[in-house]
């Protein structure tokens, strides 16, 4: 069995890999930590969780914790994951990191986004970790960089068409829409009931979302040169799910058939990719619960537009299921290992 902690274990993106690890076959949870909730009861904080972990919150040094574990989830803020990784790394542990400090290879590109970067050398050492593009290169690594949740929707819903040159990159436009938990566990009033439920809203608007750069270095690495796309985030009165509407100038004609075909062929061997046959587009609560990436695409032939539908559930394999996709294939466990959840419909 591997020994696992969870260093930031209170907030959403850690409570959903306490569920998941809590059911995995190959893992024992040893370590989770919450300076808050020091000493509490796991099951305190979150019910759901009673009698079927003993576990409490543990206000730990990451020396301490390292102590304790063969693999680390780091679920903390941006500017505190960068502190903690290159103790774990130090201390020879395989570290999957949650938090946007080391998806952006360009140190000066985070700074811009972010706050300036304490640990420049660990950042060379992280795989960005979206295993439907890197499977190979996250084998062999001790470090990975988990996806946005965005960005997750995004690139694969664009990959193969990027990858294919089937669009023309000047021209992408996208669409998406969030649930609240992607604005994490913290109280703010822009998450409030009062301010969400029957409304629906856009959100930094004009290219001002922090998951703009990841997306955008990610897709010039598929299309081979850098490219800028057009982004705008809505925020839904739904708990979790998020579902981006992609669309860009196709270089050829195909018909809608052709295209579904064209996706099918590219995610054929992957687990957690289902392509939707033609005519026919995710809905986010297909997906909710589950660790899949739901695509429909199609062609308006009036204009010759692609229109790519991506649907994922934004606390798992947009960070939580895909984090634990990552330690899998780091392990060398079956990808799907603790992962076989059925979306959760109605």
């Amino acid at each position: 069995m591997v020994k696992v902690g969870i260093y930031g274990a209170s907030g959403y993106t850690g409570q959903e890999l306490l569920r998941l690890l809590i059911g995995h076959p190959k893992v024992k949870l040893e370590a989770v930590t919450s300076r808050r909730f020091k000493g509490t009861p796991v099951a305190d904080v979150y019910p759901a969780f009673t009698d079927l972990t003993d576990l409490s919150y543990m206000d730990a040094s990451a020396e301490e914790v390292a102590k304790m574990v063969d693999v680390v989830f780091l679920a903390l803020p941006h500017g505190t994951s960068m502190q903690a990784a290159p103790v774990f790394l130090k201390a020879g542990k395989k570290v999957v990191d949650l938090s946007a400090d080391f998806r952006l290879r360009d140190v000066k590109l985070y700074e811009k986004w972010y706050e300036k970067h304490s640990a420049p050398k660990a950042l060379r050492k992280a795989v960005y970790g979206i295993p439907e593009l890197y499977r190979n290169s996250i084998k062999k690594a001790d470090f990975v960089a988990n996806p946005g949740c965005y960005p997750t929707s995004v690139i694969l819903g664009t990959a193969p068409v990027l990858k294919g040159n089937w669009i023309d990159e000047t021209s992408i436009i996208v669409d998406s829409k969030s649930g609240v938990s992607g604005a994490g566990r913290e109280p703010q009033i822009g998450s409030l009931f009062c301010e969400v439920a029957s409304g629906f809203q856009p959100y930094k608007v004009g290219g001002r979302h922090r998951h703009l750069p990841e997306m955008e270095q990610e897709l010039s690495v598929l299309a081979g040169h850098k490219i800028k796309v057009s982004f705008t985030p809505h925020l839904l009165p739904i708990s979790r799910g998020i579902l981006s509407t992609i669309y860009a100038p196709l270089k050829k004609k195909c018909t809608p058939a052709q295209l579904t075909e064209f996706y099918k062929t590219f995610y054929h061997d992957e687990k957690f990719i289902r392509i939707y046959k033609t005519g026919t587009f995710p809905n986010i609560s297909f997906v909710r619960g589950s660790n899949y990436c739901d695509i429909g695409v199609t062609v308006d032939t009036r204009t010759n537009m692609v229109i790519i539908v991506s649907a994922i559930d934004n606390l798992i394999k947009g960070a939580s299921g895909q984090a634990i996709q990552n330690m899998n294939i780091v392990c060398g466990f079956p990808e799907e290992t603790g992962l076989g959840v059925v979306s959760l419909f109605p």
